[in-house]
């Protein structure tokens, strides 16, 4: 029988931007602990003392990607224990043709047994209320009025949480966006609509593909005075559809927010 692995993930409360009227209402905001790319894994990896060399375990990883990635492609579900993943289509078709302005690829994801079973075993520690912490409660997309994260070219996004105005003389100051390619596209002050503490929205560049990307936002602004040192928050959004997430609201954690 192997070892059970016990995990614990920390969460601060927050008031629920929803129900704004009632201040017995409060949500939990996760305390993030940062994000981990592809190079952050295998060091990961590495350090398990597996043995393998990291030349080994970067072999696997690009090959796990490449093969997940042809059978996906070719109309297979993958099922990885971690993810349940399958494909489908969006957009309706036209002459009974493919019409790749119109319609779409989307890949679904859903919560595997696996990280069921680590969700099970994770304590959530309540480490108090988030106070003059910066944090995302919601996104709209102004557009769709759609709340799952997606996000439309050329039209307004909103973010919803505490602490968001975009202030400050730091070079870091502002809100990007990075593709899955590490392609960082800056959104001008042009293109913000409202910048206010509570709620900060702005234009979706209109060149930028579908795809998922890490939208970032830096400011130095607290309620008192500037920060001499800027903050961050982090959102996965996605420009066209949201993939399909699995499981209930008892999932939670996958993201950085629990009303994005």
């Amino acid at each position: 029988m192997s070892e059970e692995i016990r995990y614990q993930i920390n969460g601060q409360l927050a008031d629920n931007t929803v129900t704004v009227d009632n201040k017995e209402d409060l949500i939990l905001v996760p305390v993030s602990n940062g994000s981990a790319d592809e190079e952050r894994i295998i060091a990961e990896m590495k350090a398990e003392d597996s043995g393998l060399r990291e030349e080994t375990i970067r072999h696997v990883f690009d090959l796990e990607k490449r093969v997940t990635k042809r059978l996906l492609m070719s109309g297979v579900s993958v099922n990885t224990g971690l993810y349940y993943a399958s494909v489908s289509f969006h957009g309706v078709i036209e002459s009974s043709a493919w019409n790749p302005a119109k319609n779409s690829i989307v890949v679904n994801f859903n919560v595997g047994a696996d990280l069921r079973e680590a969700i099970k075993n994770t304590v959530v520690n309540i480490i108090g209320a988030k106070g003059s912490a910066m944090y995302i409660a919601g996104v709209q997309d102004t557009s769709t009025r759609a709340l799952d994260s997606s996000a439309t070219a050329g039209r307004a996004f909103t973010l919803k949480g505490a602490l968001l105005k975009v202030t400050g003389t730091d070079d870091s100051v502002g809100i990007i966006l990075t593709d899955s390619k590490g392609t960082i596209t800056k959104i001008t002050e042009d293109l913000w609509v409202l910048n206010e503490p509570s709620r900060l929205s702005f234009i979706i560049p209109s060149g930028l593909d579908k795809g998922t990307y890490e939208l970032k936002v830096t400011t130095q602004y607290s309620r008192n005075t500037l920060l001499k040192v800027p903050r961050s928050v982090i959102k996965t959004i996605y420009i066209g559809t949201a993939p399909t997430g699995g499981g209930s609201g008892g999932d939670g954690g996958i993201e950085e927010d629990p009303l994005g």
